[in-house]
C-alpha cells in the first residue's frame, strides 16, 4: 500500500503573503478572490514568491466494464480513438494544454484494447474493469497499482519542473463508476448524483441509476476505505487521478482540480490522505449533478461557471490564466511604498489638513 507524507500548509507564508497584499498599490481586499488565491499559493508552496509555471497535465485513460449495462451514448471504442486524438493534438485537452504551455503526458492504465500510439505512456494494468453491477471492478491490488502509477508519473513531472498540476481522464463508462465512487463515500441519495454523462437518453439514465443503486446494494463498499471503495465499483483511471493528486501535495504542488470525475478522484484521496485536500483548487462547477455533492465534501469552492461536461482536464486548464493572474499580482504588482503612491493613511491625513 502506497504510504505518503503530506507537510501541513506553510500556513507563515500564507500570513506573509497576506501582509504583502495589504501593501500593494489598491484598496484593501480590491482583487477579491485573487488575493485569496495567492495566499493559498503561498500557503502551499511556503513561499511568498510565486511561481507555478509551466502547468503539467496528465490524462489518464481507462474503461469501465459497467459500460455493456447500456450506460454511455459512446462505444467503448471511443477511448482508444480519443486518445489518438489527444495525442496528435486535436482534442480540447491538447487546445488547451498548448494555449497554457503545459507540459503534457497521456497515460494508458486500463484501456480496453491495444493501444498502439507511440506518443501515449503505456502502463496498463488490465483492459478495463470488470462490470460491478455483478462482479468487483478490479482487485485492492490493481486498485494500489494505479494509484502507484498515478503518483509515479506526476512525481517524474514535478522532477521535469512541473509547478502546477492538472488531472484529466478518457474512458467510457467513467461518470456511472464515479456516480457509484461518490455514493459510496458520501451515502448520497443515488438519484440526486446520477447525471446524463456524454449524453444519454432519459431511459438510459433510469438504467444508469438502477445500475448505480444495485451495485451499491450488492457490494456494499466501506465508505471509509478508498480501497475497499475501489475495488467494488472504481475505475483505473480514478485511481490513478488519485495517486497523482497526492504526489503533488507530498511535493508542495497546487492541485487545479477538474469536473466531476476528477473532483470523485479528489474524495478518493482524501480518504488515503486527509491533507491532500489542502492542496486543491476547485476550478468549475460541472454540470453534472453529483459535482456539487463532491464539491460539498471536499470543502471547496469553484473558481468560474462555464457550464462545462467535458472533462479531460479542460475546465483546469481554462482557469489556470486566474491562477497565473494571482501570482502575477504578488509577484510584479508595486506598493505603495515603492511606487511613491499615497496609501489610505496618508490620503487620509492629506485630505483632513
Amino acid at each position: 500500500m502506497i504510504e505518503v507524507d503530506i507537510p501541513l500548509l506553510h500556513k507563515e507564508a500564507g500570513e506573509k503573503a497576506e501582509k504583502y497584499i495589504a501593501t500593494l498599490t489598491k484598496p484593501l481586499g480590491s482583487l477579491g478572490r485573487l488575493e485569496d488565491i495567492a495566499i493559498h499559493l503561498a500557503e502551499i508552496t511556503g513561499n511568498l514568491t510565486l511561481d507555478i509555471t509551466p502547468p503539467g497535465i496528465i490524462v489518464f485513460a481507462a474503461d469501465h466494464g459497467v459500460a455493456k449495462e447500456g450506460v454511455s451514448a459512446f462505444p467503448q471504442e471511443v477511448t482508444i480513438q480519443m486518445l489518438s486524438n489527444i495525442v496528435q493534438g486535436g482534442a480540447a485537452i491538447s487546445v488547451f494544454g498548448r494555449q497554457i504551455g503545459a507540459t503534457f503526458k497521456t497515460v494508458d492504465v486500463g484501456v480496453n484494447g491495444d493501444v498502439t500510439e507511440e506518443k501515449v505512456i503505456h502502463r496498463k494494468i488490465r483492459k478495463g474493469t470488470g462490470n460491478f453491477l455483478n462482479e468487483l471492478a478490479m482487485t485492492k491490488a490493481e486498485a494500489e497499482k494505479a494509484i502507484l502509477i498515478g503518483y509515479e508519473e506526476t512525481i517524474q513531472l514535478i522532477e521535469k519542473g512541473v509547478k502546477c498540476l492538472i488531472v484529466g481522464e478518457v474512458g467510457i463508462g467513467n461518470t456511472t463508476s464515479s456516480s457509484a465512487v461518490l455514493a459510496a463515500i458520501t451515502g448520497a441519495d443515488i438519484a440526486t448524483i446520477v447525471g446524463l454523462g456524454s449524453g444519454i437518453s432519459t431511459e438510459q439514465h433510469k438504467r444508469k441509476i438502477a445500475v448505480v443503486r444495485d451495485a451499491i446494494g450488492l457490494h456494499q463498499p466501506n465508505s471509509a476505505d478508498a480501497f475497499d471503495i475501489l475495488s467494488k465499483v472504481g475505475g483505473l483511471e480514478m485511481a490513478a487521478m488519485a495517486g497523482a493528486m497526492l504526489a503533488a501535495a507530498e511535493k508542495r504542488i497546487p492541485i487545479l482540480l477538474d469536473g466531476f470525475i476528477c473532483t470523485v478522484s479528489a474524495c478518493l484521496a482524501k480518504l488515503i490522505a486527509p491533507t491532500v485536500a489542502d492542496y486543491m483548487i476547485l476550478s468549475h462547477e460541472s454540470v453534472e449533478p453529483g459535482h456539487q455533492t463532491a464539491i460539498k465534501y471536499l470543502q471547496k469552492k469553484s473558481l468560474v461557471q462555464l457550464n462545462l461536461r467535458l472533462g479531460e482536464g479542460t475546465g483546469a486548464a481554462i482557469a489556470y490564466p486566474i491562477l497565473q493572474s494571482a501570482v502575477h499580482m504578488i509577484n510584479e504588482m508595486a506598493t505603495f511604498e515603492g511606487a511613491g503612491v499615497s496609501g489610505k493613511e496618508e490620503a487620509e491625513t492629506i485630505v483632513n489638513q
